[in-house]
């Protein structure tokens, strides 16, 4: 059983390993194995963070991920950029979003604002 952090590649292996085994099991609530798995998940992620980042998405990718997800067409986009023609320079690259549209689309998609306000 793992009890400390994660430093290197070998003991991140012994780790998911160790993970993928107990993950089948129905483990019981509160259960010797089911905090083993707990804490292994959170060194595993932990070790995952800092080895091995992942680059926030470009913010038109964000956009259209998240139409996507909730089966919008990008049409509805028209309702937050104002026209379609705004909407068609925003997705090509031609005009960037403005503060207000990144408001509208965290409050309206959910999408975070951290990703809106990447430059691009």
């Amino acid at each position: 059983m793992i009890t400390s952090l994660i430093n290197n590649e070998k003991q991140y292996n012994i780790a998911l390993k160790r993970a993928y085994q107990l993950m089948p099991l129905n483990l019981k609530e509160n259960s010797k194995q089911s905090d083993e798995l707990e804490l292994l998940s959170l060194l595993i992620e932990k070790y995952e963070e800092a080895n091995y980042p992942i680059d926030p998405p470009h913010p038109i990718e964000a956009i259209l991920f998240r139409l996507e997800q909730q089966g919008l067409k990008k049409s509805y986009l028209s309702k937050i950029f104002g026209t379609r023609g705004r909407t068609s320079e925003i997705l090509n690259g031609k005009h960037k979003l403005s503060l207000g549209m990144i408001r509208k689309l965290n409050e309206q998609l959910n999408i975070p604002a951290e990703v809106l306000i990447r430059s691009y």
